[in-house]
């Protein structure tokens, strides 16, 4: 067997036999990881707290033919406090959700999970509107995994643009006045341009950005389309994230 040593959250649990938990971790070193937790399920169990959904953690675990066995770790930040709110634990659910969908078994990306573990610090305060934070998340996300938006340039001609009222969602980004209208949305150059605010700013920065609810619907109208027809599966969260809204 051999002996991995990682820093991971919680991404998402599963029953497993009797007393035994699966675990999916998403990681500094392996990007997403699947362990058993033997004996995760026992009341008593030391290892029951770091199994926890949203648990961030120090973790040990032993690679075995097929999959990987949590032997023990230690708390780093358990983000128990996002569970006692409601908008918190869906967004959290949310952003856990993303990971589990867009990365690949042991495909390590480290950017990634700097900005998810940055993510979910900044949505355990009140410091920032959620909303945003989630947007901002998503874009980088997307650039993350090979859907970075390009609003600095007609994506058709490669002219520079300052701002457009157009987004073509098969070429992922803005398009210039000369150029068709084609395979993407018109939008306001309120969003277009909050939307590449979003995508170059970092998360912590992002309580500059003051928009109406009308131009937050239309960023996520956006980020909802393109996360929704790239990936393996449709966020599940994500209804839940209309209700919330509504």
């Amino acid at each position: 067997m051999t002996l991995v040593d990682l820093k991971a959250v919680v991404i998402k649990t599963q029953d497993f036999r009797e007393n035994d938990k699966l675990v999916w971790l998403f990681s500094d070193k392996l990007g997403k990881v699947t362990a058993i937790a033997k004996g995760a399920k026992k009341s008593k169990s030391k290892i029951l707290s770091i199994t926890l959904p949203m648990c961030y953690g120090q973790y040990t675990l032993f690679q075995g033919k097929n999959l990987y066995t949590l032997s023990e770790g230690k708390i780093i930040n358990s983000f128990q406090g996002l569970l006692g709110n409601l908008e918190k634990l869906t967004y959290s659910s949310y952003l856990c959700e993303l990971i589990d969908i867009c990365m690949q078994e042991k495909e390590s990306n480290r950017y990634l999970f700097k900005e998810f573990i940055t993510c979910l610090y900044l949505l355990n305060t009140d410091a920032l509107d959620y909303e945003l934070l989630i947007r901002s998340f998503e874009l980088k996300l997307l650039k993350a995994t090979g859907y970075n938006l390009n609003f600095d340039k007609c994506v058709l001609c490669g002219k520079p643009i300052k701002t457009s009222n157009y987004l073509s969602l098969s070429n992922f980004g803005g398009v210039c006045d000369a150029c068709p209208k084609e395979h993407g949305m018109f939008i306001s150059k309120a969003a277009y341009n909050s939307l590449r605010f979003l995508n170059k700013t970092p998360m912590d920065k992002i309580y500059r950005l003051n928009l109406t609810e009308d131009v937050k619907k239309e960023i996520f109208k956006i980020t909802y389309f393109i996360i929704s027809s790239n990936y393996v599966r449709r966020p599940k969260s994500l209804e839940m994230l209309n209700y919330i809204k509504e």
